[in-house]
């Protein structure tokens, strides 16, 4: 997804807002159909089915008709294609938009190549039933059949055009490298740098903790309350510039000077779940508030490395050369004789084998083990697990 900047004008905001309320509205409704069937009940109307529906709310309802129907169409689109994805084991169930949260509309085939190139760093795309809309020129515009705009909860708009990302060739050196992914360092790779994601400064996180104090003070609808949340989203906002424009990067990197990449095979979304509540060993019946307050600080750490992010964006640029590792053990083995001990690790940043005396830093131990493909098991040496993403596959938003 190439994507950039978007600038309407006000006039142009409010019909894009309208647009993105009826896109919501579409989904939601179509989701609310699907979430009716039972085994007792016939099944939910498909797309064809939707469509004609949609056809007989705009003729009733005038608010709906002011919109563009092939924008509404395409909700639906990317709905039947949400469920398609479910059913087949590769995405979540399909949720409800909200305001305020989902703001966004895709925009497919012919009217998607409706582009005009104002001068070096300025161009325009023609949204239907909104119209010439400007846009930054930060690169060059990719041939797409499709782009998607959104507004995040800073209030700012992007257009993002859909195209197959061309690979990175390979250096064609032979050379590996491990990458272990943690919190406090957010990649050590097996050759012995630590690479940090950079997030809010200490002045930023002060301003940020003031502003969601006085967020807890606000009464809820006022108009105090909604500027100081937009000033905590525009906080949020820059953390995820500069977290994707170091995934960014450091994919780049990687994928220029290494022939295979290997990296943990983490279950991230499992990790960052919320902890069941835990009752007190010494006070019966009274669960444990520390337990999820410190769960929910390594969640944040964990989001806050783009741990994800970050594999996805090497498989993207290096199909074919991403290989997935058990990371079992990896931080307990040595990387220089093999013994695997929990005392091996003295603490976060300090490993020392109680075997062979050997001293390196704890995440690039751990690295060298993810380069050498050894996830040590109870019984054996797991085999390396090779990504099954072959080829670059076009990026769809539900």
């Amino acid at each position: 997804m190439s994507r950039f900047r978007m600038y309407p004008t006000s006039a142009q905001r409010d019909s894009l807002l309208q647009q993105c309320g009826h896109t919501r509205f579409v989904w939601n409704l179509a989701l609310e159909q699907w979430l009716m069937w039972t085994r007792d009940k016939v099944l939910t109307p498909g797309y064809v089915e939707q469509a004609r529906q949609l056809t007989e709310a705009r003729a009733a309802f005038t608010w709906l008709s002011e919109g563009s129907q092939t924008v509404q169409q395409q909700a639906l689109r990317d709905f039947d294609q949400a469920t398609k994805n479910f059913y087949r084991g590769t995405h979540r169930r399909p949720t409800w938009r909200k305001a305020g949260l989902h703001e966004g509309l895709r925009v497919v085939g012919a009217q998607a190549r409706r582009l005009v190139k104002l001068n070096r760093k300025w161009a325009a795309v023609n949204v239907p039933k909104v119209g010439w809309v400007q846009f930054r020129l930060s690169r060059a515009v990719p041939e797409a059949k499709s782009y998607r705009i959104n507004r995040d909860r800073s209030g700012r708009w992007h257009i993002a055009f859909a195209a197959i990302p061309t690979p990175m060739p390979a250096p064609d050196t032979g050379s590996v490298v491990g990458v272990d992914r943690g919190v406090t360092v957010s990649a050590a790779l097996s050759t012995g740098e630590l690479l940090t994601c950079p997030g809010l400064s200490k002045a930023e996180c002060v301003r940020m903790k003031h502003l969601q104090l006085r967020l807890a003070r606000c009464r809820r609808g006022s108009g105090r309350r909604a500027r100081v949340k937009a000033a905590i989203a525009r906080l949020h906002a820059r953390a995820a510039d500069r977290r994707k424009d170091w995934v960014e990067k450091t994919s780049t990197d990687l994928a220029r000077r290494f022939d295979r990449i290997r990296v943990e095979d983490l279950r991230i979304v499992q990790m960052t779940k919320r902890p069941k509540p835990r009752t007190d060993p010494e006070q019966p019946g009274r669960y444990q508030p520390n337990r999820r307050r410190a769960k929910a600080g390594l969640n944040r750490g964990i989001l806050s490395s783009g741990w994800g992010l970050l594999v996805r964006r090497l498989e993207d640029k290096a199909p074919g050369r991403v290989e997935r590792v058990r990371p079992a053990y990896t931080s307990q083995t040595c990387s220089d004789c093999g013994h695997r001990a929990p005392e091996n690790r003295k603490n976060q940043a300090v490993f020392c084998c109680v075997a062979c005396g050997h001293e390196a830093n704890a995440d690039a131990n751990a690295a060298r083990n993810i380069a050498a493909g050894r996830a040590v098991s109870a019984r054996r040496e797991t085999p390396v697990q090779v990504s099954l993403k072959r080829e670059p596959q076009l990026a769809t938003s539900r």
